[in-house]
Order: C-alpha cells, then structure tokens, then sequence
C-alpha cells in the first residue's frame, strides 16, 4: 500500500511558535490536509506535535488511525507525510485475530493524493509503500 508521500512547497512556513526544533514544522502543513479531508468526508480530530513532525489523528472506529506530516529536509521546501498503520491487517487489541484496514488506508491515500495534487504550490508528489520509503535509494 502507498502510504508515504513526498513533495515540494512553499505554502507551509513554520509557525512562529513551532519551536521544538527549527527545522521541525509542518502544523500549517497538518491543518491544511485535515481541513481538505474534512471536505472529501474524512472526519479528523485533533492534531498535535511529536520530537519530529506533526500528526493528525483521523477519525477510524476499528482501529488507530494517524498521519504524521513535517517537514522533510532531503529537499528545500520539502514535506513528508506517512500514514499509520501502514500494514494491511492489525491486531485486535485484547481479543484473537485481525483488522483489515486496507480498504480504510487506501480510502485516505486516495483522498490525500486529491488534495495534494489539486494545491498548485505543491510539486513534485511522490508516493511511496512503506519499504520502499524506508530501503535505500
């Protein structure tokens, strides 16, 4: 599943007051994707700072769902963002078997690849699984 995405922006300058580290922002970056998921029907609800980034909690009955979003050094104005979890089936918590949450992942890749691709100031939007992110170049 594509789960990670890269690109390039100007649109999303650190906030005055994101000061855990300077080259660690992206809240314009989280407020902007949850207000676009919000329009194409996905509830989010809050969204708060980690060490690294910015996450967005969205709104999902059957199991944990989040992105984390920030900014991405390996570019200037560049941003990452990565959906969790990025696997297709998840434990049950306290109960045997599993989760199917593909179909709920794939459901939030699609909308976020529509808001992405329809900002102009957004270039350069590459997906990415979860391995393919994380091996190598």
């Amino acid at each position: 599943m594509l789960t990670h995405v890269e690109f390039i922006s100007d649109s999303f300058p650190p906030y005055e007051d994101e000061i855990y580290n300077p080259d660690v922002y992206g809240k314009r970056l989280a407020e902007f994707l949850s207000k676009g998921l919000g329009e194409k029907g996905i509830r989010t609800e809050e969204i708060y700072q980690e060490d690294w980034g910015w996450i967005i909690k969205v709104e999902n009955e059957a199991f944990g769902l989040w992105i984390g979003c920030g900014h991405y050094p390996e570019y200037e104005n560049g941003f990452l963002c990565f959906i969790e979890p990025h696997k297709e089936q998840v434990k049950k918590f306290l109960f045997f078997g599993t989760i199917e949450t593909k179909p709920r992942i794939m459901e939030l890749q699609k909308a976020m690849d529509e808001i992405l691709q329809a900002e102009p100031s957004i270039e350069n939007v590459k997906w990415f699984t979860h391995d393919e992110f994380n091996s190598p170049r």
